[in-house]
């Protein structure tokens, strides 16, 4: 395995405590304003749909500390684009971010947002390709396929290839209840500061 892999499969297992930071950052140093709020939570919650509807595809394995996948999923959101839990998160905290930073000045709220997107974008960086070496290896010329059909981020207007995998509700409250705490105490922490405010 090279270097560069054991980085990757370290921050692959570490995302979550890394992505807890900024959040923290946010929770104290944020200063949210009832406009930024209005606008900020009803991204923060489209982002967090987006992940639930992407969990009921992909199941409880994208919990795990390492990359693992029954089947290569490329129905619902995956129809559309790659990393659609990715996609998700990005759009809960570019909203949480937002919420947090309305009575923030320019230069700090400059640096809170770019500090949570930012972190965001350099530990996904690793993990997508990471999750991506795996999914070649493990599905070889069928990932191929899906990969010349649907962008890796930035989603299609219509699905693209031919869709696997079916979508089971049962599984978004078992794979996502950290997810939900950790919203949960978010919208806690900016109703709290608001209060203050």
């Amino acid at each position: 395995m090279s270097e560069s892999t054991d980085i990757d499969a370290f921050i692959f297992a570490r995302r979550g405590e890394l992505l807890a930071v900024p959040a923290v950052v946010l929770a104290v140093c944020g200063k949210p304003s009832a406009f930024s709020i209005a606008v900020g939570l009803p991204l923060a919650f489209a982002g967090e749909a987006i992940r639930a509807w992407a969990v009921g595809y992909s199941g409880v394995t994208t919990r795990g500390d390492a990359v693992t996948a029954p089947g290569l999923v490329t129905a619902g959101p995956y129809a559309y684009v790659r990393n659609p839990l990715y996609v998700g998160n990005f759009i809960t905290a570019l909203g949480f971010a937002v919420a947090f930073t309305g009575g923030n000045g320019a230069l700090a709220r400059t640096a809170l947002v770019g500090g949570a997107l930012g972190t965001m974008l350099g530990v996904y960086s690793n993990v997508v390709p990471h999750e991506e070496r795996y999914l070649r290896k493990t599905f070889g010329a069928e990932f191929d396929e899906y990969v010349a059909d649907v962008p890796r981020v930035i989603p299609r207007t219509a699905p693209g290839g031919s869709e696997q995998g079916t979508y089971d509700p049962s599984v978004i409250g078992r794979a996502e209840s950290r997810t939900f705490i950790t919203f949960g105490a978010m919208l806690l922490a900016l109703a709290v500061k608001a209060l203050k405010t």
